[in-house]
């Protein structure tokens, strides 16, 4: 198969899915940066991502809309109102989840989790196709600038990983974070 498609080909939403219901890795364009991802509940192909990035922690994920992100919390119903004004804008929000929706391996304290809603049309037609939800993290090693070329992401990573779907250079800032704690969000970048 080859390894590298454009985010318009008719065939890469497919192509895309069947990677990861294989438990492969994938390099996918977003609205601010490359994100490198994952089925989040597959326990082996987040332990390659881990490798590849050189780090152990916490990672987000993708939503399609906010109905399934917020389908996907464990918090109070009058936090909703809260969580949707600031899950928009392409923001990442730290929250708690409920149980079985990804791998603990990806979740933080208090089994909470990232999560946020790309703007870019591939993103969207993903999530809204695979079933589980597909974890984000920066295209690089921890400590380095994100990869924007996608030349330089496919010398780079293309051993690493099992598929690239390309658009473009993408030079932009990583999402805001925001962490809800104690009712309070707190933007963390």
């Amino acid at each position: 198969m080859n390894k590298l498609i454009h985010c318009n080909n008719s065939e890469a939403i497919k192509k895309t899915c069947q990677v990861l219901q294989k438990g492969g890795i994938i390099i996918y364009p977003t609205d601010t940066i490359y994100g490198l991802g994952c089925d989040a509940k597959n326990e082996t192909a987040i332990k390659k991502i881990n490798k590849i990035k050189n780090r152990i922690g916490p990672m987000s994920v993708i939503a399609p809309n906010k109905k399934t992100a917020l389908a996907w919390m464990k918090v109070n119903k009058n936090m909703i109102l809260k969580i949707k004004n600031k899950i928009k804008n392409g923001n990442t929000v730290i929250v708690p989840i409920k149980k079985d929706v990804c791998s603990n391996i990806i979740t933080g304290n208090n089994h909470s989790l990232g999560i946020r809603i790309p703007e870019h049309s591939f993103c969207k037609n993903l999530t809204k196709r695979y079933p589980n939800p597909i974890t984000t993290t920066s295209v690089n090693q921890t400590g380095q600038q994100p990869f924007t070329n996608p030349a330089n992401i496919f010398n780079y990573f293309s051993k690493m990983v099992d598929l690239i779907i390309e658009d473009g250079i993408i030079v932009g800032n990583g999402s805001k974070i925001f962490l809800l704690k104690n009712k309070i969000w707190e933007q963390l970048r």
